[in-house]
Formats: C-alpha cells, sequence, structure tokens
C-alpha cells in the first residue's frame, strides 16, 4: 500500500493567508465574534483609536486572547504569548500580533473591572439566542484555591507566640554577636550571625504589620501573600482560597451569573447572588434553589425574596437519612402561639425566658416541674431549669420552607440542582485545569472567574447550537 508523505519545504506560489488557515466553522470564529459585539468602552477598557506616541495592542484583540485562551485551559500569561507564535486559531484570532507576556499580564491586571463584566455579556447573549428563560435558578458555590500558601496564614494567637519565639530567638543571636566581636570580628559566623539577626527582625516587621492590619479590620485571619483569602476547606485538607458563586438556568445549565467571596461557607449568599441574576436577566425569577448550605433563614425571608419560590432545604431534612430522631424530640413538643410557649407530651408548659440578640434565638425552661416528672432523666437532666427549648425568630419562615420541600413536584426540581451546578464546576476545574486561581485579591480572582464562567457558557453555547447558527445570531 503506498503512503502519503509530507514535505515542509514545499512553497507555494501564493502563500495561505491567516483568513484562509481557519475553517469557516472553527470554533475560534465564535470567539472573535463574541468580543467584537461587545461594546468595549462601556466595559471600562480605554478606547482611544486615534491616540498617538507609541502604538499599544487593539483592547479587543487582548480580550479575545484572554477570554479564548481560558476557553481552552491557557491561563498563564507566557503560555498565551506563545500561542500567539505557535497555534494558528491565536494566531488568527489576534490578527498575528505577538504581545509578550509583559503585556498580556498588565492589561489583565489594569482591566480587571472590565474583565468582570465578560460573564454578563456572555450571559445577555445566551438570552438573546434564547438559551437562557431565567424561570428556575440553581446557587451553588465550590472553594477554589487562592494564589497564596496556607503557610502564610495568621491568626492573632499564631502571631503572638510567632513574636515571643522571635524575641527569643533574637535574644540569642544578640548574644552570639557579643560572643563573636570578642573573639574575631571577621569570623564567616559573624556575618552569619548578623544576616540571621536581620532576617528575624524582617520577620518581626511583617507580623506585627499583619498583627495591626487583624485589629484594624477586626479579622481573624490573614494570608500574608493575599490578605483578601481565606482558609477554605475541602477533600483536599485546608488551604489558602476563596468560595466561587454562580447561578445556573434550568434551561440549558448556562450559567447567569457569578460572584467570588471572601467567605468559606454559603451561609447569606442566596439573595446576594440571586438579585444579581435578575439584574443580568432584568427580569424576575419563578423559582430559585439552593441545597441547605445557603439555610439562613433572615436572608432567605428578604423582602427581595417575597415574589420568588424558594426551595431550600433545612439542614435537618439534608441529613435526615443520618440523624437518629431521639426520646422526646424538639418536634414533639406544640408550640402555643397565642401565649407563646411550648407544650411538652405530658402537658407541662415551657415559658419564654430570655432572647439571644445575637443569634437571634428565644429560650423557653419548664423550670423545676420536670422533676415530678415521669420522664425525668429521658427528656432532660437538668435539676434547675428543667427542659429547655431555642427558638428562631424565623422559625415560621423555616416551616414554610420544609414544608414546601417535602412537595413530590419540589423535590424533582431539586434532584436537577445537582445536574445543573455541578457540570459548571466540573468542567472549569478538570477540563480547563482551573484547581486554582493564578491572579490575586478579590477584584483580581473575581475577573479571573467571570473568564472561566464565560468560557464554559461560550462552549456550551456552541456545542448546543453549532458555530454558523451562533456566529448567525451575533450577526443580527
Amino acid at each position: 500500500m503506498a503512503y502519503r508523505y509530507g514535505n515542509r519545504r514545499q512553497a507555494d506560489m501564493f502563500p495561505p493567508t491567516l483568513e484562509q488557515l481557519v475553517q469557516q466553522d472553527a470554533p475560534v470564529r465564535v470567539y472573535n465574534a463574541f468580543v467584537d459585539s461587545m461594546d468595549i468602552p462601556s466595559l471600562g477598557i480605554k478606547w482611544e483609536p486615534d491616540r498617538v506616541g507609541n502604538p499599544a495592542y487593539d483592547p479587543k484583540a487582548m480580550l479575545k486572547l484572554l477570554v479564548y485562551g481560558y476557553s481552552y485551559g491557557i491561563r498563564s500569561s507566557r503560555k498565551l504569548e506563545r500561542a500567539c507564535y505557535d497555534n494558528v486559531s491565536f494566531m488568527w484570532l489576534v490578527g498575528g500580533l505577538t504581545p509578550d507576556h509583559k503585556t498580556i499580564s498588565e492589561f489583565r491586571r489594569k482591566n480587571k473591572g472590565a474583565v468582570k463584566k465578560v460573564l454578563t455579556q456572555s450571559a445577555r447573549v445566551c438570552i438573546k439566542i434564547g438559551l437562557i428563560d431565567g424561570n428556575v435558578l440553581f446557587v451553588d458555590g465550590s472553594k477554589i484555591r487562592a494564589n497564596a500558601s496556607i503557610a502564610k496564614s495568621w491568626t492573632r494567637e499564631r502571631a503572638i507566640k510567632a513574636l515571643v519565639d522571635i524575641d527569643g530567638r533574637v535574644e540569642k543571636l544578640l548574644a552570639d554577636c557579643e560572643a563573636v566581636d570578642v573573639e574575631e570580628e571577621g569570623r564567616e559566623s559573624f556575618s552569619r550571625v548578623r544576616t540571621e539577626l536581620a532576617d528575624k527582625k524582617v520577620l518581626r516587621a511583617k507580623i506585627e504589620s499583619a498583627l495591626e492590619e487583624m485589629d484594624r479590620e477586626d479579622r481573624r485571619y490573614l494570608n500574608a501573600t493575599d490578605p483578601d483569602c481565606v482558609r477554605v476547606y475541602s477533600r483536599q485538607g485546608s488551604h489558602a482560597g476563596y468560595n466561587a458563586q454562580i447561578v445556573v438556568d434550568d434551561k440549558n445549565g448556562l450559567i447567569v451569573s457569578g460572584d467570588v467571596v471572601d467567605k468559606n461557607y454559603d451561609y447569606g449568599q442566596f439573595t446576594p447572588q440571586i438579585q444579581r441574576a435578575q439584574e443580568v436577566l432584568e427580569s424576575p425569577c419563578e423559582k430559585a434553589v439552593a441545597d441547605a448550605g445557603y439555610t439562613d433563614y433572615q436572608d432567605l425571608s428578604s423582602p427581595e425574596n417575597e415574589d420568588i419560590d424558594i426551595i431550600v432545604p433545612s439542614q435537618d431534612q439534608a441529613r435526615k437519612n443520618e440523624r437518629e430522631k431521639k426520646p422526646f424530640d424538639k418536634d414533639d413538643f406544640t408550640y402555643d402561639d397565642e401565649n407563646d410557649c411550648y407544650i411538652c407530651p405530658t402537658g407541662h408548659r415551657l415559658n419564654y425566658t430570655s432572647h439571644d440578640g445575637i443569634k437571634r434565638r428565644k429560650r423557653y425552661r419548664a423550670g423545676q416541674v420536670c422533676l415530678r416528672c415521669k420522664n425525668f432523666g429521658v427528656c432532660t437532666i437538668d435539676k434547675v431549669n428543667g427542659r429547655n427549648i431555642s427558638r428562631s425568630d424565623y422559625e415560621h419562615v423555616r416551616k414554610r420552607l420544609e414544608k414546601r420541600y417535602e412537595d413530590p413536584d419540589v423535590k424533582t426540581v431539586f434532584r436537577r440542582r445537582k445536574m445543573r451546578v455541578e457540570h459548571p464546576f466540573g468542567h472549569i476545574k478538570r477540563n480547563l485545569g482551573a484547581g486554582h486561581f493564578l491572579m490575586r485579591g478579590l477584584e483580581g480572582v473575581r475577573a479571573e472567574w467571570s473568564l472561566l464562567a464565560s468560557a464554559f457558557n461560550l462552549t456550551r453555547m456552541i456545542n448546543l447550537l453549532g458555530v454558523g447558527q451562533i456566529l448567525a445570531a451575533l450577526s443580527r
């Protein structure tokens, strides 16, 4: 059988242009059309085509480079630089420009606010094409590592202990210095001790600065490399990181909005994330769904959520299969709304005694009547206060949401939540290799998360509709 052999030295009479090297249905054309459809000045990027002086790179070309690179897991500025020389699709996208890694990095750093708006633009393109309807929204979060080491993290306790250790070490070093001075000033050990002493003083200054910042901002934790990141926990252990949030539409699993918060929990994030998504949609949603990590009833009862059908299970409902009901559980007690008290299974009253303003809970106690009860020792062993029960100020909200969650139709919607929200996180973390951020600071990681979420949306759009249909829609 004959073989076909290539010839790298074969010359063409008319060398092909970049346009000829990229097929008409190549995915890169979608990214090109997507960025071209944006109003660059409205993003906050300086647009000065008539400026004088040393010419700068086209902002649209730089933004295309970032969006396309992130969509294929190429995030490093040095790798993006190499792609502009080696990869035909990158060369076509930027029109043959070859910005160096410093230029790419500086563009990304100086335009964080503009890059952060790219996700909104991609979501609105999806709305325009009809891929997002905004009726049912799913909220979820995932922990992503920061560009910082957990070893550089300080708490007040650790910082104070380190200062004590440094003081002890400095005293020993000073004593060593005096001993070396007496023996021989030119010895090698003298230079080493002096250097170590200077290092300890620098470290002490850094720790004191971290302590001052923690006191000034009333923080319990501070990372010296990235002050905005927090200690987060995952299956891989604890590390410095951020909590990335997304709101996904039910129709095709596309991301409506995304955000990054400096919290290691989802508690209290439901309303802010849903409100951000509705601003992108420019209309209210019908249903909003989240897991039990979002069960902050004060947040869920916010006036902004009055017209939304909220589906969020309580912590008890989430661990129903794991939690074994004990005798004389709180559910066995009846609340008397008119008299503001609880009635125990044997008919005794638990009267209101106090209110915790911080946790927003009321406390109810039965008193010493429990000592005469046949169930004493099983229901309670408190001989002074008897059985006590706490009731949240938002108990009525909890009851309403728990009842709503038990609806079979609602559980069907809730089961779709995991399928919708885990897909974007899985694609971003596994396919794109974005298990950590490259940029530092809250604004920087928000810009990077916008690029990653937009990369998912654009890839998903191409898979759903194909290149030709998207290009036709963007050209209208």
